[in-house]
C-alpha cells in the first residue's frame, strides 16, 4: 500500500511533537514555593521580621512576589486573639520581604503570609514561628 509522502511527513511530525512534548520539564506548581524566616528570634518591642520566599526546586529566592495578606498573632502559645499590626517595609535585598510589627510580649508569634508569584496560578501561603525574647 503506497501512501502519499505528505501523509507520511505529517504522521512523522505529529509523532515527533508528541514525544518531545513529554520530555519538556514540568511547570512549577504553587507547592514549589515556601516562605522561610531569615532569623527565627526577635526582641520584644518594635521588630523588623525578614522573610524569604524560595523556589524549592532551585533554592533561589523569588524577587517579584506580591504579598497581599499578613497576620501576626500568638496562636502557638494558645493566644490567637493576641494579634498585632503588621506593616510591610521596603527591603534592601532582592528576594527578602521585611515586615515591621510590635511584639508586645515574650513567646512564640505566628506570622501568616499569602502571596502571588508572577506567572503562577494560586496563592502561596505560609505560617512561620518567631520566638520573641527580652
Amino acid at each position: 500500500m503506497t501512501r502519499n509522502p505528505f501523509v507520511r511527513a505529517l504522521t512523522a511530525a505529529l509523532l515527533g511533537a508528541t514525544l518531545s512534548a513529554q520530555a519538556l520539564p514540568a511547570l512549577a506548581g504553587i507547592k514549589d514555593y515556601q516562605f522561610q524566616l531569615v532569623q527565627q528570634d526577635a526582641k520584644v518591642g518594635d521588630a523588623v521580621l525578614a522573610v524569604r520566599l524560595v523556589d524549592k526546586r532551585s533554592g533561589k529566592p523569588v524577587t517579584d512576589a506580591v504579598i497581599f495578606a499578613k497576620r501576626l498573632d500568638m496562636a502557638p502559645d494558645a493566644m490567637e486573639e493576641m494579634a498585632t499590626k503588621v506593616e510591610q517595609v521596603p527591603s534592601t535585598e532582592p528576594g527578602i520581604y521585611r515586615f515591621k510589627a510590635h511584639l508586645g510580649m515574650q513567646g512564640r508569634w505566628r506570622l501568616s503570609l499569602a502571596a502571588k508569584v508572577q506567572g503562577e496560578t494560586g496563592t502561596v501561603e505560609g505560617d512561620l514561628i518567631v520566638q520573641a525574647a527580652k
